[in-house]
């Protein structure tokens, strides 16, 4: 048992007075007790005993589970950047307990590039294998230090509101070049609708490779498919065809892509990344927008998105 200095916890129990049964019974009513007990009491005396409490626990390795930077918050941010606004622009990179729904999950946060959440990050041949099914890209899957896939009930529940959000896009080539990418707003619907994705305009230095039809094939309003659940427009399931031997990957196929981040062998985005102009990364994140217009009328304001 723990123990803390100047804290002494003296018990007895005698049960030899009791049948076996109802020995067992009292004892394990004992044993309860007692530790509900001995959590109150370390607790008060400013001990840590509780675990890491988080939804999607699964995306960090319990070796990393101690580094979690916000671990001792009482009120958690809704967000990486609510994080961010609530150090006063001082927290760093890392991995943050954040809650967007009714149970905290972990995630990392680009504090550094505005409080950004990471939802998807990729290395191309990434030892993470992106061929997953429905649950696990609903769910998330990966390390959240590294390559993984948040997961689509997280983007619902972080894009959902009351906040409107954007979402970003970050590629690196192989020769270190960066292009950027926004579509503000951004949303993802519930499972009842397949996850389907929303997009609002565009900005960035990158090429707009989800809403422009430059391909013929458009990304917004798609509906999310895997290998076992087929929801795109094509006669087979986008999220098995293979190139070199490697899957799509979940994603919100068209017909079937004129861009695609879950493919781990070749990061795909129109003419900014694909098998003749090779990425070595590529990041997806979400943030809270700030295209809120403020309109004055006579004496009265009123905020209008």
């Amino acid at each position: 048992m723990n123990t803390v200095p100047g804290v002494v916890l003296v018990y007895q129990i005698s049960t030899s007075s009791f049948p076996s049964s109802k020995r067992q019974r009292r004892m394990k009513w004992w044993r309860s007790w007692l530790h509900a007990a001995t959590v109150l009491l370390l607790s008060a005396t400013g001990v840590k005993v509780e675990h890491l409490q988080a939804e999607n626990l699964h995306l960090l390795p319990p070796n990393d589970q101690s580094k979690v930077l916000n671990s001792e918050m009482k009120v958690l941010p809704r967000d990486c950047y609510e994080m961010l606004m609530a150090s006063s622009g001082q927290a760093r990179d890392g991995v943050y307990l954040i809650q967007p729904h009714d149970s905290p999950i972990v995630a990392f946060c680009a504090m550094q590039e505005g409080g950004w959440t990471v939802v998807q990050h990729i290395t191309v041949n990434s030892s993470v294998n992106f061929d997953r099914t429905w649950n696990e890209y609903k769910n998330g899957f990966g390390d959240v230090n590294g390559d993984h896939w948040l997961g689509n009930e997280r983007l619902h529940q972080l894009t959902r509101g009351p906040a409107r959000y954007k979402l970003g896009v970050k590629l690196v080539d192989q020769d270190a070049v960066t292009k950027m990418g926004e579509y503000d707003p951004f949303l993802v619907e519930g499972e009842s609708t397949a996850y389907r994705l929303r997009l609002g305009l565009f900005q960035g230095t990158a090429v707009d490779a989800l809403t422009l039809d430059t391909e013929n094939y458009l990304h917004d309003n798609q509906k999310f498919t895997t290998k076992d659940r087929d929801n795109d427009n094509y006669f087979q399931n986008c999220a098995k065809l293979e190139f070199q031997g490697v899957a799509g990957g979940g994603w919100w196929y068209d017909a079937c892509a004129g861009a695609n981040l879950n493919r781990r062998n070749v990061i795909y985005w129109q003419k900014d990344c694909n098998k003749e102009r090779l990425c070595k990364y590529a990041w997806m994140m979400v943030k809270p927008s700030d295209t809120v217009k403020v309109i004055y009328s006579g004496d009265s304001k009123k905020d209008e998105l």
